[in-house]
């Protein structure tokens, strides 16, 4: 993933999604991105009816942009018909998004695919790192802390390298870096609990952070990832999340999504709904 200067944020009037982007324009590497605001209408089977929702449309697009109160000059507002699932997905790739931004009502399994889940539909298909923020759940705060979830991945990396381009220039940042330990022997599962910093994976990435001088803190729970990391999170009262999400999936998988989605729940995917946080998830191959 490059620096963020590419932001697509999908609007859809509801939810959180502009809050977020207040927050986001308040970090000093995002305030040089471009922004790309859209609204999708849905096709209707009028010509009145398509008339009333591209007037509706157009307001809430006006909307946004007014709330959000961006330089003009940095700002381009996007009005689409068609399906959001596809049109979200197909803009993305049209301007380039280096991250979309999108709201989440965070349904899981079969909720998900009856439910019709644009952001669901959208983690599944693209590429691109995305930014999901539930519609109702919690108050978007400034992102001061910053949980990273690692293992020895290369996505993971791309994950503290992320927070590391965002938390550098926001004063009072801390990164809590967490790596979650499968069953070792007695005596290193007792040193990494009592010093998670000995662990190899969060030493590298202590390295890291203390080298930019942010403020940092380390956690090597054992037990499930997602329902760690997620716990972590809420006690920690965490701003926003971070976590890589490799695409892995067959080519056959991505042109089936919602059957792919039956397979069963990758820890990215446990994350997005569960987590009571804002979560990014970063793409190595974007």
């Amino acid at each position: 993933m490059t620096m963020i200067e590419n932001i697509l944020l999908a609007d859809s009037g509801i939810g959180n999604t502009r809050d977020m982007m207040k927050v986001l324009m308040q970090i000093p590497r995002i305030k040089r991105s471009r922004i790309t605001i859209l609204h999708v209408v849905p096709s209707q089977t009028s010509a009145s009816a398509m008339t009333e929702r591209w007037q509706t449309g157009g307001k809430t697009l006006a909307e946004a942009v007014s709330e959000l109160d961006l330089d003009p000059t940095r700002v381009n507002a996007l009005l689409r018909e068609g399906e959001p699932k596809d049109v979200v997905g197909k803009v993305a790739d049209e301007i380039n998004a280096d991250l979309i931004v999108m709201g989440s009502r965070g349904l899981k399994g079969l909720q998900a695919i009856l439910g019709n889940s644009v952001s669901q539909y959208v983690f599944q298909l693209s590429s691109r790192p995305m930014l999901l923020v539930k519609d109702d759940l919690y108050a978007i705060k400034p992102v001061k802390r910053i949980l990273v979830a690692l293992d020895k991945s290369d996505s993971a990396k791309e994950s503290l390298r992320v927070a590391i381009d965002l938390a550098r220039d926001i004063e009072g940042s801390e990164i809590i870096l967490v790596h979650t330990i499968s069953k070792l022997s007695g005596n290193l599962e007792e040193t990494i609990r009592d010093r998670p910093e000995t662990d190899p994976v969060l030493a590298d990435a202590v390295s890291k952070v203390r080298r930019m001088g942010i403020n940092y803190r380390c956690e090597a729970p054992a037990g499930k990832p997602g329902a760690r990391i997620c716990e972590l999170a809420d006690d920690l009262n965490v701003d926003l999340l971070i976590l890589g999400s490799p695409d892995r999936r067959p080519t056959i998988a991505k042109a089936m999504p919602d059957f792919d989605r039956l397979l069963g729940e990758s820890l990215s995917d446990y994350v997005r709904v569960y987590a009571s946080c804002p979560v990014m998830l970063t793409r190595i191959n974007a």
